[in-house]
């Protein structure tokens, strides 16, 4: 077993762990903040069918976003939508044998990875372009838009430029998954995307990126 093998397999273990545990954290805090008064947004829908229609409407189609903006609306469920489906694609490494709809979007998982980066690029350059959110834009908001951009863009570059042993990849992963490692291809382009996630898992439960306070 190589040492690069154990460090990334630690590595993946401890994002995990910092990633589910983060999460579980600011859920538990969520939940337990008193909030003693009701303030409706209206117009606010008045029964609990209304409500969920409403939330369904938020989470899936971010209606309030489409009607204050429809350029970031353009690049947020751009990127959102992507990622969602490049998430689904990965699932291939995880599951043995691939479920059939993992296998069915494989095509379209991998161009989604050029849409992803569309509607980063678009949400980055309103970040320089538009006076109000430049003044509010701090240096991390940056490095988090670079961060999933890194992310990407090493991701495609494994696809179309510097191919790497996926067979193998898979088996790393489904080591982990099981506590039985196997080794990892040592490729420049998978190794250093491979951190870039796992620093991702890292920072995600401390950032803005979980888009909750």
């Amino acid at each position: 077993m190589s040492s690069l093998t154990v460090l990334y397999a630690c590595l993946f273990y401890a994002a995990t762990a910092i990633l589910v545990g983060g999460l579980a954290y600011k859920i538990r805090d969520y939940a337990r903040t008193p909030a003693p008064l009701k303030i409706p947004t209206t117009p606010a829908p008045t029964t609990n069918t209304g409500v969920v229609l409403r939330m369904v409407r938020e989470v899936g189609l971010f209606e309030s976003l489409f009607k204050s903006n429809k350029w970031i609306w353009l690049f947020g469920y751009l990127f959102h939508g992507a990622l969602a489906l490049v998430l689904m694609r990965h699932f291939r490494y995880f599951t043995e044998p691939v479920w059939f709809w993992v296998s069915w979007i494989q095509p379209f998982g991998t161009y989604a990875g050029f849409a992803m980066l569309a509607g980063l690029g678009g949400l980055w350059a309103r970040r320089f372009l538009v006076d109000r959110v430049r003044y509010i834009t701090t240096p991390s908001d940056h490095l988090m838009l670079l961060l999933l951009i890194l992310i990407g863009m090493s991701g495609l570059m494994m696809r179309f430029v510097s191919h790497t042993d996926i067979v193998a990849v898979k088996s790393f992963f489904l080591g982990l998954m099981t506590f039985h490692w196997q080794p990892l291809p040592s490729d420049a382009p998978l190794l250093i995307h491979l951190a870039l996630v796992a620093l991702l898992m890292i920072v995600f439960p401390l950032s803005k990126l979980l888009h909750a306070p």
